[in-house]
């Protein structure tokens, strides 16, 4: 299996990305409504954290499923992914919203941990103005082709592809340190796995969740033909809020 996924420009709807989700599909159905989203044109692209902490995780399969929603692997499919192999604290995931798998039986706990572990880790998509990635967290490269070029490279040992991995799905030092760099070879990056109260940019790099799991939070998308934000940003944010 390739941990990149590629996407042709769409020609016929509109393409948007979604913060993380964390078992409040039902909560964001509603926000696409609001949007018009077709689901015969457009595609919604999930930057990752699909399940725990919310009511719904359990639907999670189902949007998978679905040929208009795409996802990258987060930390919290990370973690359900080796639940199954017992080499993870059921108390630390569960205080993570890990709960209610914890508590599922064993072959849907094995269902979940397949069908994330197939998740790739990045996803390039083509608009008219170049092209967009979305990884969970952070591009742990200089350059987004040295990353992707290093997810689907077989010579890579088991440590640095599980440091890379880790990287991917965990970090928070570029937005900690509110690093500007930005990644050069690509347009932008859409990134999810730190909450904020109002998404950020730093250099192209777009942080967008912002709490739709919160009771005080809200769902953003991001259009990425034009890069403008639903709700729109009340201002260009170039570090944490």
């Amino acid at each position: 299996m390739s941990f990149v996924q590629r996407f042709e420009r769409n020609k016929v709807g509109r393409d948007f990305a979604v913060g993380d989700i964390h078992g409040h599909f039902r909560a964001l159905w509603t926000v696409l409504g609001s949007i018009g989203f077709d689901r015969e044109k457009d595609r919604l692209f999930s930057v990752g954290d699909l399940v725990d902490r919310g009511p719904d995780s359990e639907m999670a399969l189902d949007w998978i499923d679905e040929p208009w929603f795409h996802a990258v692997r987060g930390n919290h499919e990370d973690m359900a992914i080796r639940w199954p192999s017992g080499n993870m604290d059921a108390a630390h995931y569960a205080a993570n919203g890990g709960g209610w798998n914890v508590s599922n039986p064993r072959h849907a706990q094995l269902a979940f941990s397949w069908a994330f572990n197939a998740l790739p880790i990045a996803i390039e998509v083509e608009t008219e103005d170049g092209k967009v990635g979305i990884v969970h967290a952070d591009c742990p490269f200089p350059t987004w082709r040295d990353f992707v070029v290093s997810l689907d490279d077989a010579s890579m040992s088991n440590k640095m592809r599980k440091a890379v991995f880790e990287a991917a799905l965990w970090s928070r030092e570029r937005i900690q340190d509110e690093d500007r760099s930005g990644v050069p070879d690509i347009r932008a990056l859409i990134v999810g796995h730190t909450p904020l109260k109002k998404p950020a940019v730093l250099g192209n790099v777009h942080y967008i969740d912002t709490g739709g799991w919160f009771r005080d939070g809200y769902f953003t998308l991001i259009n990425l033909a034009t890069l403008e934000t639903i709700p729109p940003m009340p201002e260009q944010l170039d570090c944490a809020a």
